[in-house]
């Protein structure tokens, strides 16, 4: 079977695929500069969140999207063409794209967030992918425009390292830090030549490529014998992200380069303002994750997440780093489980000093879940900022990383907040509302409410704008869903954190009807919004 093209007739359809092959038999001769670019189509009414824009050897643009798959332009054509996973073998493997590169015989090769990536040889028509089968618990995340071809090379940048092959992916190398030779994914060989795994940008260079890891960009060049050799950098020689052609990808679809309007300018201008931002009511907590690791939070699975009705709503965040990172206790307190839990996963949970005064007395747990291995045992104080565990992706997991929730219980029985059978504990909060948001950004947190006061689940919200982390694109929140549960003070049903400071237009659509607020966001500040009718 083939993917579907969701163009709007199948003789559009039968057109592309031979539009495609012959395309990539044409010379580069053939490009030709457009000086404006059809819309993309737009079945939400939001705009297309694109990630990556590319041009392929003949000319046509190439364009990944957040959870739209990929559009394509052919080299002088007016209606943009889409191509996205259907489930079946020879789709996509996932809507979430934002690498794309082209091989020199005619391979097109994807990456996404979250679902490994795959290649053509036939023009987009079919695609074979490498996902959790061929790749193990990790290698799911690949790299933003982490896909580079060079020669005969193809190098593909992912959070657990890079993957190289020499001839179209009958084979891989698997390039790792000392942490990862045992899982080296579709690989034959593991080399043992990277300072960090967790790669963050790749990029051609004149003599091999260019690695973005959190410790910083590494050189790496290959001598025609195979041997590899490293040298650090600054973080120079990594163009700009889905930029081409002085157009450039927005939340809301492709725009000019110099075309500042933010996405919802046109839309909102009798907006309210949200509520004047004010301090935080129980930020107490530090960051589990280190400053010169990942620190950020994974953007695309937040807390009540279901990133676009794909999973199943999310009960904690994720920090996404390499495996044996250390994690720190967020807060001093006293360890009450250390031991597998739910599938599996190797899991701390510390009760905190604090309690929090609401509807009675409210006991706050932090949970560290999918850990390596565990550094403390039950019945052990700890510190704040103390070394209790390591990364890892125990359990179910689909990547290196750290879960973290935290817990609002009115009693002190940890059965009720760590279960070896339970998914959905039901003391959980948005941890967001717990931990300080990173330096020099705020939290924005609120309510989308219908007509009859009751809270909307799984809504979206858009509009907040946040460039990083890149590696886990930020596109727009999700309202909780019914395993969801509010902070005790605020009674929230969406909560973003590590917001850049400035003004946004935000939207929610209710009963059909689009909502806009205008939101001011201040550093180390909460700002509250409501949508209702």
């Amino acid at each position: 079977m083939t993917p579907s093209f969701s163009s709007f007739t199948p003789v559009r359809a039968m057109c592309f695929r031979r539009l495609m092959v012959l395309s990539l038999l044409l010379s580069p001769t053939a490009l030709v500069a457009q000086s404006s670019l059809p819309p993309l189509p737009d079945t939400t009414g939001w705009g297309v969140h694109v990630l990556t824009l590319v041009r392929d050897p003949s000319g046509g643009i190439w364009a990944g999207t957040y959870g739209q798959g990929i559009f394509v332009l052919p080299a002088g054509g007016t209606t943009w063409q889409q191509i996205r996973s259907d489930t079946t073998e020879s789709s996509l493997s996932w809507d979430f794209v934002h690498a794309i590169d082209f091989g020199p015989r005619g391979e097109i090769w994807y990456g996404t967030v979250g679902n490994g990536w795959g290649v053509s040889r036939d023009g987009g028509r079919t695609w074979t992918n490498w996902t959790f089968g061929q790749l193990g618990p990790e290698w799911q995340y690949v790299a933003p425009a982490g896909i580079v071809s060079r020669g005969a090379v193809t190098w593909v940048g992912t959070a657990d390292g890079v993957q190289m092959t020499r001839d179209g992916g009958a084979h891989w190398t698997a390039l790792v830090d000392a942490s990862g030779p045992a899982a080296r994914g579709p690989a034959d060989t593991a080399l043992v030549v990277l300072p960090n795994e967790y790669i963050r940008r790749i990029a051609r260079s004149r003599t091999g490529i260019l690695l973005m890891t959190p410790a910083g960009s590494v050189a790496m060049t290959f001598s025609p014998d195979g041997a590899v050799s490293l040298a650090q950098r600054g973080y120079v020689g990594f163009p700009p992200l889905a930029r081409l052609d002085g157009w450039r990808g927005t939340l809301c679809g492709i725009r000019g380069v110099n075309d500042s309007t933010p996405c919802y300018e046109h839309q909102g201008r009798r907006a309210r303002a949200g509520e004047s931002p004010a301090a935080p009511r129980t930020i107490w907590f530090e960051r589990p994750i280190a400053p010169e690791d990942n620190a950020y939070i994974d953007q695309t699975y937040r807390y009540g997440s279901t990133m676009g009705g794909n999973f199943q709503p999310h009960q904690g965040v994720e920090f996404n780093n390499p495996d044996g990172t250390e994690v720190h206790a967020i807060g001093s307190g006293l360890v009450v489980y250390a031991g597998p839990a739910e599938a599996g996963a190797l899991t701390v949970a510390i009760r905190h000093d604090s309690v929090l005064k609401a509807d009675g007395q409210r006991y706050i747990y932090s949970v560290y879940y999918h850990n390596s291995s565990l550094d403390v045992t039950v019945g052990q104080r700890v510190t704040t900022g103390q070394v209790i565990s390591r990364v890892g992706n125990t359990g179910r997991a689909t990547n290196d990383h750290l879960h973290l929730e935290v817990h609002a219980s009115p009693v002190e029985d940890v059965h009720l907040v760590v279960d070896s059978l339970e998914r959905y504990p039901p003391y959980s909060t948005n941890p967001e509302l717990w931990i300080a948001p990173l330096p020099g950004t705020g939290i924005v947190a609120g309510l989308v409410i219908d007509g009859e006061g009751r809270p909307v689940e799984q809504a979206r919200v858009y509009g907040i704008v946040k460039p990083e982390p890149a590696e886990t694109p930020y596109s727009f929140a999700e309202t909780y869903g019914p395993r969801n549960h509010p902070h005790p003070l605020y009674g929230e049903n969406f909560a973003v954190s590590d917001v850049p400071p400035g003004t946004y237009l935000m939207g929610a659509e209710i009963d059909g009807r689009k909502i806009w607020r205008k939101v001011t966001v201040e550093e180390g500040k909460l700002s509250w919004v409501v949508f209702r009718p």
